[in-house]
């Protein structure tokens, strides 16, 4: 059990106590700040509010008591992992497309989170039990860098970097057609889809703010070939499947996406092989490239940076072939 002690001092700005704490404990989310209310672990001038909902007045105490859930009961998973860096604060992995980040519903074993525990690490134990170490993910289908926490101290210190939107974040992707202009910035709000709630969406009138550059790298354009580009982007914000919605809208979806993609016309009349490897894709075309942050403990920059991997590699080969 870990206890916090707050007091809140605003006369302008009102709070719900649960926005408040998990505002203030970023490895709490407020579904979990909103279950330990709920379970009487949260005491406002000293008596006990079991509401989550209560507007925090200037002056309230806030005695809030976190009941860590156990991790042990998680499952060790025989995976190899690809780790970049490794000291007693941090893990840096350059993860393989195909592996979750972290259990959920429909998969609890076979993920990055029992992975570590297999191998048996040290963790950081935020008060979600079934994402010790993890600090920010990418997507299944997404490959690249990821950094991990192996303690408390480095969770939190990397935490606040992802809020203050200081980490860098750079990936490599490949989209049909050309974008115009050839770089650019993508500055939109992103909500979760009304019509699926699994997607995500630009709207004009909710959401988060999401901020994505990108630059032209390469433009494969053929009468053998579609039309397709090699792009990076770097990340100001980091919401989640941002580049995936944010190409979807310019209308640019990326290569492999089965979620965001628009209609285009069938593959025909280029190498059979080309085609095979474009069509039998089973990912989206989009690797996490270059990651930057401020160590934990040592504070000092490190930035790690990867190449594509095989799969990815073997379609850009191709396409740079056709244009000789």
């Amino acid at each position: 059990m870990r206890k916090v002690l707050f007091k809140f001092n605003s006369d302008v700005k009102k709070y719900r106590v649960d926005s408040y704490i998990s505002f203030k404990e970023k490895s709490l989310s407020r579904s979990k700040v909103k279950k330990l209310i709920l379970s009487n672990n949260l005491k406002i001038n000293k008596v006990i509010i079991n509401d989550p909902s209560y507007i925090l007045k200037s002056g309230d105490d806030i005695d809030f008591c976190i009941q860590p859930e156990k991790i042990q009961s998680l499952k060790p998973y025989k995976y190899k992992l690809d780790i970049v860096f490794e000291d007693d604060d941090i893990i840096v992995i350059n993860k393989s497309s195909g592996i979750s980040m972290h259990p959920g519903a429909g998969n609890f074993d076979n993920t990055i989170v029992n992975a570590l525990i297999s191998y048996k690490k040290k963790l950081s134990s935020p008060e979600q039990n079934l994402r010790p170490g993890i600090v920010h993910r990418i997507d299944k289908n997404t490959s690249g860098l990821v950094v991990i926490a192996k303690n408390n101290q480095a969770h939190e210190h990397l935490s606040n970097q992802f809020s203050k939107h200081t980490i860098t974040r750079v990936y490599q992707l490949l989209v049909w057609g050309k974008i115009r202009p050839s770089k650019g910035k993508i500055e939109t709000l992103i909500t979760r889809s009304s019509k699926n709630r699994q997607l995500m969406e630009v709207s004009n009138q909710k959401g988060k703010k999401a901020i994505t550059n990108y630059k032209t790298l390469e433009i494969f354009e053929n009468e053998n070939t579609p039309t397709l580009s090699l792009l990076e982007c770097k990340l100001e914000t980091g919401r989640t499947h941002q580049i995936r919605v944010h190409m979807n809208y310019l209308g640019n979806s990326i290569v492999g996406d089965d979620k965001y993609k628009k209609k285009f016309k069938k593959i025909q009349n280029i190498e059979k092989s080309l085609a095979d490897n474009l069509s039998n894709l089973k990912r989206q075309f989009l690797h996490a490239k270059t990651i930057g942050f401020i160590h934990p403990k040592k504070n000092k920059e490190m930035s790690f940076n990867s190449i594509l991997p095989q799969d990815l590699e073997i379609i850009l080969k191709m396409l740079r072939n056709t244009k000789k």
